[in-house]
């Protein structure tokens, strides 16, 4: 790379999309060369918006050295496939592809080009997820709940793949092990696909994860409960607060002879403008891929393993009688 900042393009001027092109915008190390969208209309106000250009996607492969790739699910692996081929550097917004098989040809290609490919799960650039990983080395046991209302942005794909993915990947990144088991069930409710969903994974080590998502709740919710030898961590990424309570870190508790209670707290940050740093610095600097393919595509192995874990228990369900096919 020999300029001295990274022309980037974003493929996808939906609600996510504008806010990519908005960091872009505003990076000291990137320049927004144009904004694409099969929705001309919507490029064009975003472009305006941001202060980049309206363009069809040959011209924005054409007129950039990366490219952010926020269009529909649907659309990730096409998009980001051209990209690469074309010797474009790529971050594409999670899910990576549809299939492990488009995963892996996405990660080919790239390193095989000497591309960088970096995988949009934004909790990696949260103070929270730096927090947890830091005090919780060997989890025995993680709960999450990651509930929302309804919205129709992210209803092409189902709730695991849409907010579900999120606390995979943390969940992923904090157990160093394989995942041995699924168990799930979900269902649809709003859409024509699972809209509330609840996996339990056991991972080989012993470790097991329960996690709750769904897009059709009253409130939001976003907590994670972790607990280990190390101690017993509560996480509300809404409030953005910790608690920890084990022998090393904080305060005494009074009345356990041994436990400290740690408590932490966090302003509002932005992960997003995180997230697009290193994946600058990856490409100027050569720095390594926070969330790279691996990453992405272990996360998305675990999001389609909770989707077959839900298709057999609704099989169950339907030989059963306890619901209707």
């Amino acid at each position: 790379m020999t300029a001295a900042r990274l022309r980037i393009g974003v493929a996808g001027a939906g609600h996510f999309g504008r806010f990519h092109a908005l960091k872009v915008a505003a990076s000291a190390r990137a320049v927004l060369v144009g904004v694409f969208d099969p929705d001309g209309a919507r490029a064009e106000a975003v472009a305006r918006e941001c202060g980049g250009a309206a363009l069809g996607w040959e011209a924005l492969l054409a007129a950039s050295d990366a490219v952010v790739i926020a269009a529909p699910a649907e659309a990730h692996f096409a998009l980001a496939d051209a990209a690469l081929r074309a010797g474009r550097h790529v971050l594409v917004e999670k899910p990576m592809a549809a299939t492990l098989a488009q995963a892996d040809v996405l990660a080919a290609e790239a390193a095989a080009r000497g591309l960088v490919l970096q995988v949009g799960h934004l909790l990696r650039f949260t103070a929270e997820h730096k927090a947890i990983s830091e005090r919780m080395q060997r989890p025995v046991y993680i709960e999450c709940v990651r509930i929302a209302p309804f919205k129709e942005r992210g209803t092409d794909v189902s709730v695991i793949l849409d907010l579900m993915i999120h606390d995979l990947d943390l969940v992923l990144a904090l157990v160093a092990s394989p995942i041995e088991s699924v168990d799930a069930i979900g269902a649809p409710v709003a859409t024509a696909m699972e809209d509330i969903a609840n996996a339990r994974i056991r991972f080989a080590n012993g470790c097991v994860a329960t996690i709750t998502a769904s897009r059709i709740s009253l409130r939001t919710e976003r907590r994670m409960r972790l607990f280990s030898q190390e101690g017993y961590m509560a996480v509300d990424f809404a409030e953005r607060k910790l608690i920890m309570i084990g022998r090393e870190r904080g305060v005494p508790v009074p009345g356990t002879g041994i436990g400290r209670m740690e408590e932490i707290a966090w302003a509002e940050q932005d992960a997003l403008a995180a997230e697009h740093a290193a994946f600058a610095a990856a490409v100027l600097d050569g720095a390594a891929v926070v969330v790279d393919a691996v990453a992405g595509r272990r996360a998305l192995a675990a999001a389609l393993a909770v989707e077959a874990g839900m298709a057999e228990s609704r099989r169950r369900a339907e030989a059963s009688g306890l619901i209707r096919g």
